[in-house]
């Protein structure tokens, strides 16, 4: 830790707000618009690809619970990665992924709210709303955890219960058609390839991630070692169970091409299966989920500058504490000036498969990082531990999902990660300055 930074983050966040944390950030906005896409390519099988992914992601979380315990520390995937390998440059690009990983989300999810206000008021630019929000997302998250954890709270219950109304009201739907039902779905997916399972499951991913953002506020988390493995398993288990329960509904009140060609599709399968709830108040609770998204992604692009810079692999001013709020209040400007020019450029179009890349490249270095950790560390250690099989599979996993990413992804992750070794190399230059 840099001793020329003596305020410390907020000790406020005790295990079921740390729970709701991961909910709200696993939930967001994702599940709201890719159960279309992954019909588009896995159709009735949409449900096992979702449980790929839910495979995929849950080996990489057990590995995650046990670094978030043993390191409970901001800027966690960079910090494993130091710890692992003892190599600051590949630290900062690990750092440096997740980061824009979580800045490109943040400027896309305002641009998505800002459209989707629109439909509510027509009249009012999207650009002006762009801003709205994302300064307002900026002030809950300078205020302090306390006050962000509490939206948070507000907003995972209202996007919790959108999707909760599509199983609802689908199951109903369901048991009143005989020509349509979930064991029919299950039995047609036997027809998917499997490439075309792989292809939804490298899309699904995007779903599942957020788990990986609860490690980066581990120091405003209270009994971060017993509290952050156990809340870090049990909010994934929770998101993957309302999702496939989702997606199998979904699936089977409406046709998986209809659903690919929705640009909203859990709206089409409740207005398919109800006339008792009206499109606004749908319309309303994806507002909540994007709004939601943008700002656990701002509290994770905030700290996770604030711990590399305490890592000393970015400014030491970035590192600073706002004395009265205990808010990292540089870093939070930081991310808000980067994303308000993204969102305002309009050129930035937003690929899940993009950030299931780059996330998958980073789940695959955390997993070897545990696998070197343990290697090189006999003793036991008094918070959750994982079989070392789990970081095995979870390296390996990664690595066979990647190939399924969407082409167009690979260039946009390609120009990140040579910035990030640009970065590697600036840095260089300066210390031998």
């Amino acid at each position: 830790m840099n001793d020329s930074h003596p305020l410390q983050l907020r000790r406020s966040l005790g295990f079921w707000a740390l729970v709701f944390y991961g909910v709200g950030d696993i939930l967001g906005a994702g599940i709201y618009a890719l159960v279309g896409k992954v019909a588009g390519v896995a159709e009735s099988a949409s449900w096992a690809a979702f449980a790929v992914a839910f495979l995929v992601a849950g080996l990489t979380a057990l590995t995650y619970a046990e670094l978030g315990g043993r390191y409970p520390r901001s800027a966690g995937e960079s910090f494993f990665t130091q710890q692992a390998f003892g190599r600051p440059g590949l630290a900062l690009v690990v750092g440096w992924v997740v980061l824009c990983s979580g800045i490109l989300s943040l400027a896309t999810v305002s641009v998505a709210f800002g459209g989707y206000m629109s439909g509510l008021i027509p009249a009012l630019p999207p650009s002006v709303t762009v801003v709205g929000i994302l300064l307002l997302l900026a002030a809950i998250n300078f205020r302090g955890m306390r006050e962000s954890s509490a939206t948070n709270i507000v907003a995972t219950m209202v996007e919790l219960t959108g999707l909760l109304i599509v199983i609802v009201v689908g199951a109903l739907f369901l048991s009143e058609t005989p020509d349509a039902s979930i064991s029919r779905t299950i039995a047609a997916s036997s027809e998917v390839s499997w490439n075309g399972i792989a292809r939804g499951a490298a899309l699904g991913f995007f779903a599942f991630i957020g788990f990986e953002d609860m490690v980066n506020v581990a120091e405003e988390v209270k009994d971060p070692k017993r509290n952050m493995p156990r809340a870090i398993l049990l909010a994934l288990v929770v998101t993957g169970c309302v999702y496939l329960l989702v997606v199998l509904v979904a699936t089977s009140v409406v046709v998986p091409t209809t659903l690919a060609d929705s640009d909203a599709p859990l709206l089409t399968v409740v207005q398919r299966a109800t006339d008792a709830v009206p499109d606004r108040l749908f319309t309303l609770i994806a507002l909540f989920a994007v709004a939601n998204t943008g700002l656990l992604n701002f509290i994770m692009g905030s700290r996770l500058i604030y711990g590399m810079s305490r890592q000393g692999l970015l400014p030491s001013a970035l590192g600073r504490v706002h004395p009265k709020r205990r808010t990292p209040h540089l870093a939070i400007l930081t991310v808000l000036a980067v994303a308000l020019t993204l969102a305002l450029s309009g050129t930035l179009t937003y690929l899940a498969g993009t950030t299931s890349l780059l996330l998958l490249l980073v789940f695959f270095t955390v997993n070897l990082s545990l696998l070197m950790i343990k290697r090189r560390e006999r003793e036991p250690i008094r918070t959750f531990c994982a079989p070392i099989a789990i970081p095995v599979l979870g390296t390996l996993t990664c690595l066979a999902l990647m190939p399924f990413v969407p082409r167009g992804s690979l260039l946009t992750a390609g120009v990140i990660l040579v910035l990030g070794a640009g970065l590697v190399g600036l840095r260089a230059r300066r210390s031998k300055a």
